[in-house]
């Protein structure tokens, strides 16, 4: 937390209510950004009450905290808008970055509104939110993201929003989620009236320990006791934050990640979807993981990944299965280069529609590259020539690896990955790959 990136707005964000027209403006910043912030939006809304409230909702959630003292609560951060494809994507975590949601808006008119794709930062806060609360279901909001002056004023009253920090967790959060839903499988589907009695069954007081959702006939509840093809939700008092949508859902459909360190709900609405991921633990938040650091080992040449980085921007959509057809690579290749792109933040992923699509991160691509520390030591230890390969045969490679005071052993073959340090130990690589194994991959150019 003690690392921030603090924002440079041009102008000041703000809400007018006007009769049944609520005149939204989002000022916005990217650090990318060479010039002024452009126009990304300009257009009205379906569904306005819907929206509405599913931006207050993002909001709780990205002031919410799971495991922070008080005084790290300071640090406020904007959410992030993604616009492209005729759809508008807001993005955030919360303060411990042990939650994810995306809030998907999909515009049935083609091309209404929508002015350039990119992505940048919007800057919320209270007052903001606060104002939304005021839309009703007959009003309708013409959103305005980035423009270098707003003229709009409001009589009654002005809502002007603060300059604020970013921690760099939250891009290293945004880095890991993709990689996690890309990996998740569809387990329930749940209609309003399910997804109500569901969330009445999640315990009043605050649990740390595993819960487990289960299906019994056509009744969903969550359980402290494991049950077969049920899901694990760690700190499922986390599922609080959604509960306030329920009443106004189409329906509830809940993923899981293969390893079950993570679940995403995904609630659904008439032009709306929104996104809910949980890490497994309230302390072990998304920015903590390693899950594309296998994807940054290999060495791939600039000119492929600024095909595909162009690739991404003109379709917007994709879906790596097709896209390996259709350019006739090997699925390997692909999905190394897909994971290339998404750990330097520019891609993210639907769930609802098993594809990629194009979200550049509004930070600079070497800030990016800079908050992965493992790999920095993967570097030392193989300049420092600390990796040894014993044997490599048939694919199944031992070494061993110089520690502090220590040697760690390392086993890798095709259906497993071991190391004897403290790390591995603990972890059994459920938060990603150990610096140790990362280095024997990289000298071996190792693929499962």
């Amino acid at each position: 937390m003690q690392e921030i990136i603090n924002y440079k707005y041009d102008s000041f964000s703000k809400l007018v209510t006007q009769k049944h027209q609520s005149l939204l403006f989002l000022a916005n910043y990217s650090e990318i950004e060479e010039s002024e912030s452009p126009v990304l939006f300009r257009g009205t809304l379906e569904n306005a009450f819907i929206i509405a409230k599913c931006l207050i909702a993002l909001f709780n959630i990205v002031k919410s905290n799971f495991n922070l003292s008080p005084i790290q609560l300071d640090l406020l951060k904007d959410p992030i808008i993604t616009v492209g494809n005729n759809k508008i994507r807001f993005e955030g975590f919360s303060h411990c970055a042990s939650i994810y949601a995306r809030v998907d808006i999909f515009e049935r008119k083609q091309n209404q509104g929508f002015i350039k794709n990119g992505s940048t930062n919007v800057n919320f806060n209270q007052d903001l939110v606060s104002a939304l609360g005021g839309i009703s279901r007959n009003d309708k909001i013409k959103l305005e993201v980035g423009r270098k002056q707003i003229e709009v004023t409001d009589k009654n009253k002005t809502i002007i929003e603060r300059k604020v920090p970013l921690p760099i967790k939250w891009i290293k959060g945004l880095i890991n989620i993709q990689q996690y839903m890309s990996q998740s499988d569809l387990y329930f589907t749940l209609d309003r009236i399910q997804a109500l009695k569901l969330f009445r069954s999640i315990p009043a007081s605050s649990i740390n320990s595993d819960y487990y959702l289960i299906k019994r006939g056509n009744k969903f509840v969550f359980s402290p006791i494991k049950a077969e093809n049920s899901i694990v939700i760690g700190g499922v008092n986390r599922l609080k934050l959604i509960e306030p949508l329920l009443p106004y859902i189409d329906k509830l459909k809940i993923f899981a990640k293969n390893d079950m360190q993570s679940v995403t709900c995904q609630l659904y609405f008439e032009n709306t979807i929104f996104s809910f991921s949980l890490s497994r633990n309230t302390w072990r938040g998304f920015s903590g993981e390693g899950a594309v650091l296998d994807s940054l080992l290999e060495e791939l040449p600039n000119e492929l990944i600024n095909k595909m980085n162009n690739f991404s921007y003109v379709n917007q959509e994709f879906n790596s299965t097709w896209l390996a057809i259709d350019k006739n690579e090997s699925f390997d290749k692909i999905d190394n280069i897909i994971g290339k792109l998404a750990a330097i933040g520019l891609l993210g992923f639907d769930l609802e529609y098993n594809h990629y699509f194009y979200r550049k991160l509004p930070f600079k691509i070497n800030r990016i590259l800079s908050l992965n520390p493992r790999l920095k030591g993967v570097e030392r230890l193989i300049e420092e020539k600390k990796v040894h390969i014993i044997s490599n045969i048939d694919n199944k490679i031992e070494a061993k690896v110089e520690g502090s005071g220590v040697t760690h052993y390392i086993v890798l073959n095709d259906s497993n990955e071991k190391c004897t340090c403290v790390w591995h130990s603990q972890t059994h690589g459920e938060r990603g790959p150990c610096k140790h194994i990362l280095a024997v991959k990289k000298i071996t150019n190792f693929k499962k």
